[in-house]
C-alpha cells in the first residue's frame, strides 16, 4: 500500500490541483543528456555513463520527469555516436552494459524515467552488416540490407541520383570491388560512414524491432527516434528538387523524406512497445506506458501530426516552434498551428527550444536578426557574435513561455544554468563532420555540445579530472550550479521554480486560450482546467517598452518586474485574483 501511495504522490496535478490521470508522456518534462558532455567519471576527457549516474540528483532536484540519453552505443564516433556499429552494447568510451543498468536503476530510484536514442535510418560503416555487404558484392542478400545502386553514365561514374548529404556533398559514395575496379554506390543521407538501411527489406524491420526489445527488456521507458522521417525512400529513388528546404517547405515533396511507408513502421513499433505496458507497475502504478518520440523535420504541421495518430508515435519534436523568430505574431501563430494540428489527432503537443543539433536559444536569441529568423546553424569565431546579456534574458523569457504551454516539453542539458554556445571554438578542435564535409563553410554543431561546468574552477570546471574533449568558454565558470543554487534570480532557481509551479498547477494538462486585449507585441494567454476555470495567466512582452500588468499574484517571472510593469523580453506567470 505504501508503494502505491508513493507512485500516486509523484504524479503531476491536473489544473486546479487534483491528481492527473493522463499518461505521463502527455505532460512530462524530459531532459536531454548528451553523454559525451555531461560528466566524466574516468578522466579521459569524455563524459560517460557512471558520470551521468553520479549527477542524477541534479535532475531530481531540478524537477524534471525523465531524461533522454543521446547515443552511447558502440561506435567509431564519426558523428558523435549516431554512427552505430552495435545497437546492443555500450561503447567502452562510455562504460559497460552494467553501467547502463546501474544508471537506469538509480534513475528509477529517483523517480526519473529513462528514454534512449534509437538510430534506425542508418548504421556505421563499421557495423558487421556493412562489412558483409561490401564483401558479398552486388545482388547479394547482404547488400539488400542497404541502399546500393549502380552509377549513372556509360561507365557508372556518376551517382545514381542528385541527392545531397545533410552534412554537405553528394549522398552517395562509390565502392571498390575486390579486384580494385570501381563498383556500386551506396546511399548515406548523412556522413559517408553512415550508410542508409533499406527499409523495404523485412530483415531490417526484424532487426530494429529486436533492438527495441533488447532495451525494453533492460527497463528503459521509451525511445527517441533519430531521423524518424527518413527511413523510407520514394520508389525508384528519383532526383530531388534541390531548391526545396525540408525544414520550411513540404518535406513530403522530397523523395528521401516523409514517405507514406514510414507510418507502417511506427504502427508496428507502437504495438510492440504497448506489449510492455504493465511490466513495471511496481514503479509507476497504472501510469506504466513506454513512449516513442520522433525526430521528424516535417512541414506543414498537419503532416507532422500524422506521426502522432493514436496508433503511431506518442510524440514528435515541434521544431517549428524552435525555429520561430522572437516576435509575438510569429510565436502566437506557431503555438496555434501546433496545438490545432496535434489536437486534430488527439495527441499532445511537444515543445523544445534547444538540443544537440542547434544553437542554444541563449545564444541564437542574442543575434541581431533574432526577430526575423531563428538561426540554428553553428556560430564560429568569424561570424557575428551574439549579445550574451540580451540572449539570456530572451532565453529565460522563452523558456517561461514554453513551460506554460499545454503538453510535454524537452530541456537540453545545461540550459537551466543559462549556458550559451561556445561561439569562438578554433577550427582545429572541431569534430562535427559538417565542418569538414562543407570545406569549413559551415561551422557545425560543436558549439552547443561543450561539456557542462559543474564547478567554478579546475581544468574542466568539475566536468571530470582531465581536460575535456572540447574546451569550455571562460564564462562557464560563473554559471556552475554552486554559483546559482539558492541564489534568488539565478537561471537555475528560475527553472526550478517554473518546473515546480508547472507541476503544482498541472499546466501540462491545461487548455490554452488567448487574452483578447493584449497589446500587439505582448503574448497573453490564460490556462484553463477541465471545467473551463482559469488557473493562471502568462504574459511575454516582446515589445521595446514595459507594459502594465493586471492585478494578480505573481507566481514566477523570468526577470525583475518594474514597479508593477512587465519589462521587455520578460515572461510572468500570475495567479488570477480569487482563483
Amino acid at each position: 500500500m505504501a508503494a502505491a501511495r508513493r507512485v500516486l504522490d509523484r504524479r503531476p496535478a491536473s489544473p486546479g490541483g487534483t491528481v492527473s490521470n493522463q499518461p505521463w508522456w502527455r505532460h512530462a518534462v524530459i531532459y536531454q543528456v548528451y553523454p559525451r558532455s555531461w560528466a566524466d567519471a574516468d578522466g579521459d576527457g569524455v563524459g560517460d555513463l557512471p558520470g551521468i549516474t553520479s549527477r542524477l540528483e541534479h535532475l531530481a532536484d531540478l524537477g524534471v520527469d525523465a531524461l533522454w540519453l543521446s547515443p552511447f552505443y558502440v561506435s567509431p564516433q564519426n558523428d558523435g555516436g549516431y554512427d552505430v556499429a552495435d545497437f546492443r552494447d555500450v561503447d567502452p568510451l562510455f562504460g559497460t552494459l552494467a553501467d547502463l543498468d546501474a544508471l537506469v536503476a538509480r534513475a528509477h530510484d529517483l523517480r526519473l524515467r529513462v528514454v534512449v536514442d534509437v538510430v534506425p535510418n542508418h548504421t556505421s560503416s563499421e557495423h558487421p552488416w556493412f562489412h558483409a555487404a561490401l564483401a558479398a558484392g552486388p545482388g547479394s542478400p547482404e547488400r539488400a540490407r542497404y541502399v546500393f545502386r549502380p552509377g549513372r553514365g556509360d561507365d557508372g561514374s556518376e551517382p545514381p541520383n542528385n541527392w545531397q548529404s545533410k552534412f554537405d556533398g553528394p549522398a552517395w559514395t562509390r565502392t571498390t570491388d575486390p579486384d580494385g575496379s570501381p563498383g556500386e554506390w551506396y546511399l548515406h543521407l548523412f556522413d559517408g560512414s553512415q550508410p542508409d538501411l533499406d527499409w523495404t527489406n523485412p530483415e531490417v524491420h526484424a532487426e530494429l524491432e529486436s533492438v527495441l526489445r533488447f532495451w525494453l527488456d533492460r527497463g528503459v521507458d521509451g525511445f527517441r527516434i533519430d531521423v524518424a522521417h527518413g527511413l523510407v525512400k520514394a520508389d525508384g529513388l528519383p532526383d530531388a528538387d534541390l531548391s526545396l528546404d525540408e525544414t520550411r517547405d513540404r518535406s513530403s515533396l522530397l523523395p528521401m523524406w516523409d514517405q507514406p511507408g514510414v507510418h507502417d513502421v511506427y504502427r508496428r513499433w507502437r504495438a510492440l512497445v504497448e506489449e510492455y505496458r504493465g511490466t513495471q507497475t511496481a514503479l509507476w502504478g497504472e501510469d506504466d506506458d513506454r513512449m516513442l518520440c520522433g525526430e521528424a523535420w516535417v512541414q506543414p504541421a498537419e503532416a507532422l501530426a500524422a506521426y502522432v495518430r493514436p496508433d503511431e508515435l506518442h510524440q514528435t519534436f515541434n521544431f517549428s516552434f524552435l525555429m520561430t523568430p522572437w516576435r509575438a505574431d510569429a510565436l502566437r501563430a506557431s503555438v496555434d498551428d501546433a496545438l490545432a494540428s496535434a489536437g486534430a489527432v488527439g495527441a499532445p503537443q511537444t515543445w523544445v527550444l534547444s538540443n544537440h543539433d542547434v544553437v542554444r536559444h541563449a545564444t541564437r536569441l542574442g543575434r541581431s536578426d533574432a526577430t526575423q529568423v531563428a538561426e540554428v546553424e553553428g556560430i564560429g569565431p568569424r561570424d557575428e557574435q551574439p549579445d550574451p546579456v540580451l540572449g539570456l534574458r530572451r532565453a529565460r523569457a522563452a523558456t517561461a513561455l514554453m513551460l506554460a504551454l499545454p503538453g510535454s516539453a524537452y530541456l537540453y542539458q545545461g540550459e537551466e544554468l543559462g549556458l550559451p554556445d561556445h561561439t569562438r571554438l578554433p577550427d582545429e578542435v572541431l569534430q562535427d563532420p559538417t565542418f569538414a564535409r562543407s570545406g569549413g563553410t559551415r561551422h557545425g554543431r560543436d558549439g552547443c555540445r561543450v561539456p557542462v561546468p559543474w564547478a567554478s574552477d579546475g581544468p574542466s570546471l568539475g566536468f571530470g579530472p582531465g581536460e575535456p574533449w572540447l574546451p569550455q568558454p571562460p564564462g562557464y565558470a560563473d554559471l556552475a550550479p554552486g554559483r546559482q543554487r539558492g541564489v534568488e534570480g539565478s537561471t537555475l532557481e528560475l527553472y526550478r521554480r517554473l518546473l515546480r509551479v508547472r507541476r503544482e498547477l498541472g499546466l501540462g494538462t491545461a487548455t490554452l486560450t488567448w487574452l483578447p486585449d493584449a497589446p500587439p507585441d505582448v503574448l497573453a494567454l490564460r490556462l484553463l482546467d477541465a471545467d473551463g476555470t482559469g488557473v493562471a495567466e502568462v504574459r511575454t512582452n516582446l515589445s521595446d517598452a514595459p507594459v502594465t500588468l493586471p492585478a494578480g499574484e505573481v507566481l514566477v517571472a523570468s526577470g525583475d518586474l518594474d514597479d508593477g510593469r512587465l519589462p521587455s523580453d520578460t515572461t510572468v506567470w500570475t495567479r488570477l485574483t480569487g482563483s
